[in-house]
């Protein structure tokens, strides 16, 4: 493999394996303004807390926006840290205008894989998890189609066959929140070849990731990689984004492309697509549960 000359760093991930139960994460974002760094440290500290890691980004000198992520080392941070978030809000949060999240990096987070009949997506995340490369819980993954579920069986995952199309879709969407309302923190959609309505996405109470098969803008409708290959593409790529009632038009967390030429059929070009698609959508997911993406606006800060 060559290496591409100046590119961008990726995020790098501090997970190997299961996490030490008193690390913890706080992510914060607010209108820039001085003395945000120096309030957080100093109560992290004041607290007791060892930080590990540091990293901050503002939108503009003067009147932007502020995003931080911060890693620290506190000593019986699963007993405190309802505490912690209590006091973080009264004593900084509430100051600053901030919003913030505070996490405990040993306690994976619960998710929900949503699938049609395309494979590649969705026994990629589940081989990650089960190698401890993705550290989450996987619930449930719920498919209109029937197709996959002996695939994932072996994954010991629940798998829900529910029966979605343009003319069920209400009560479809209203079976799917029952299972999924409070009991999953993120839903990933790993090929699922459904449009998502507004009644879902505010109803379902979680952030969703979808992959989409381009490299973003893209050919539309049926058939891309036959459209590609009519235009005579030189990249085809893929881009995992948070779902919005815009389709696919939600904060793009991760892209990647190969190169591809003359000499690639169609099927070459899904073979290559399927590989970037797997990779992008693993990213994005990672990301996510280390809680490193910071969404503002339409736009991501992905530290």
């Amino acid at each position: 493999m060559t290496a591409v000359p100046n590119a961008p760093a990726l995020p790098r991930s501090t997970h190997h394996g299961r996490e030490d139960a008193d690390h913890g994460r706080l992510l914060v974002q607010c209108s820039d303004q001085p003395g945000i760094v120096s309030a957080v440290s100093t109560f992290l500290t004041d607290a007791g807390a060892n930080i590990v890691t540091l990293d901050q980004h503002s939108t503009a000198a003067e009147g932007g926006a502020f995003f931080q992520r911060t890693e620290f080392h506190l000593p019986g941070l699963a007993a405190a840290r309802e505490d912690l978030e209590r006091a973080f809000a009264a004593e900084v949060a509430e100051k600053f205008g901030m919003q913030f999240r505070l996490s405990e990096a040993a306690r994976p987070k619960r998710v929900a894989i949503m699938v049609s009949k395309t494979d590649h997506c969705v026994l990629d995340l589940l081989w990650r998890n089960r190698r401890g490369e993705l550290d989450m819980n996987v619930a449930m993954v719920i498919s209109n189609h029937p197709d996959l579920a002996d695939q994932v069986r072996p994954f010991g995952v629940p798998y829900f066959h529910i029966p979605a199309t343009r003319d069920n879709r209400p009560e479809a969407e209203q079976r799917m929140l029952e299972l999924l309302r409070g009991n999953v923190d993120l839903v990933v959609l790993a090929r699922y070849m459904q449009i998502i309505s507004g009644d879902f996405l505010e109803g379902v109470g979680c952030p969703l990731i979808n992959i989409h098969h381009s490299f973003l803008p893209a050919f539309i409708g049926a058939g891309p990689y036959q459209k590609a290959k009519d235009r005579g593409v030189k990249l085809i790529g893929a881009t995992a984004h948070y779902v919005t009632q815009d389709l696919d038009e939600g904060p793009i967390i991760e892209q990647d492309v190969v190169r591809v030429d003359h000499r690639h059929e169609t099927a070459d070009l899904v073979r290559l697509g399927a590989d970037v698609e797997r990779a992008v959508l693993s990213r994005a997911v990672r990301w996510h549960l280390e809680d490193r993406v910071a969404r503002h606006d339409n736009t991501t800060i992905v530290f």
